[in-house]
């Protein structure tokens, strides 16, 4: 059985499809789990709930954790470590080996420029010190060789299945409205990012492969050195529109966050945006032979997708 904590999200959905190509017993877990694919075990749970919690990793050979809590900071800090404290006890009780889906808040300001799997980690965010600290809690476990464990971590990602990324709600969404794209930030500096299905091939790929074991890898992300401003004309270009765009300087998201609660979030995550932010994860595209989906490719997949679903279509 490999059970997959969070199935419902951006990579959970896809990872269900791509654990089908190594077992046939898949475990979805999630308030309201629904069923990807057809011989998929259902497993509704309260995430919060820690009893759900352990029932759900209970004859799990592999536990993937790939949760995306509510992106409020109270929130990550009363939750995330007590959640992951939890899951990790129940993975040595059950023998299970653990996958856990992680971001880049944790890397020093001065490694964005350049990601590496060994970059060094100094969290510059109250949000990066809370994955910093899981970070630790689950390599101190590998250290004392009570759990077996890797950590998948991705960039910043957009893809299928995906409506929360930032270029889905201020640049896609508003194109599509008639609207400017909105963008954090200096547009003029490199953003690579991770699209959610190259992401949960790895992560499966990693889960079913022994000695990927106790040690990171970032998942294949693109080579593509493009700026925002070039990732949202990208955008506009496959849309048929003029690329225009409207940039939100730290002030107003600051002025915005007395109106809307998550804009209050932003403020402290802007350093990954006023320089060049590049995730390598040449790691794991020599170890396996695998390369990340081009950004034309993945823009127009994502596209078409929403285009497909939408009611006008």
């Amino acid at each position: 059985m490999q059970t997959i904590i969070g199935s419902g999200g951006a990579i959970g959905k896809p990872l269900a499809r791509e654990l089908k190509k190594y077992t046939d017993k898949i475990r979805l877990v999630s308030r309201n789990p629904q069923k990807v694919n057809e011989g998929d075990e259902l497993y509704p749970a309260d995430l919060k709930n820690m009893l759900q919690i352990e029932k759900a990793i209970e004859g799990s050979e592999v536990v993937y954790v790939v949760v995306g809590f509510e992106y409020k900071l109270s929130v990550w800090q009363n939750t995330w470590p007590v959640f992951l404290q939890h899951v990790i006890e129940a993975c040595k009780r059950h023998q299970s080996k653990l996958v856990f889906f992680d971001n880049v808040y944790m890397y020093d300001r001065s490694a964005i420029p350049l990601m590496t799997e060994n970059s060094p980690m100094n969290a510059p965010s109250k949000k990066g010190q809370v994955r910093q600290q899981m970070h630790e809690m689950i390599f101190r476990e590998i250290e004392q060789n009570a759990l077996t464990a890797l950590i998948a971590r991705s960039a910043d990602f957009y893809g299928p299945d995906n409506k929360n990324s930032a270029l889905n709600m201020m640049v896609i969404d508003n194109y599509m409205k008639g609207k400017k794209a909105q963008a954090f930030g200096n547009i003029d500096k490199i953003h690579t990012y991770t699209y959610t299905p190259d992401a949960a091939k790895a992560t499966a790929l990693l889960g079913n492969t022994p000695d990927a074991y106790n040690q990171v890898w970032h998942v294949p992300t693109t080579k593509e050195r493009l700026t925002n401003k070039q990732w949202i004309e990208l955008i506009a270009n496959e849309l048929k529109v003029a690329p225009e765009i409207q940039t939100i300087p730290v002030w107003l998201i600051r002025l915005l966050g007395l109106f809307i609660p998550v804009m209050k979030e932003f403020p402290e995550m802007m350093y990954q945006y006023e320089q060049d932010y590049i995730f390598d994860s040449s790691k794991i595209e020599k170890r396996f032979g695998i390369q990340a989906t081009s950004p034309q490719d993945g823009i127009k997949i994502l596209l078409d997708q929403i285009k497909s679903a939408s009611p006008s279509s």
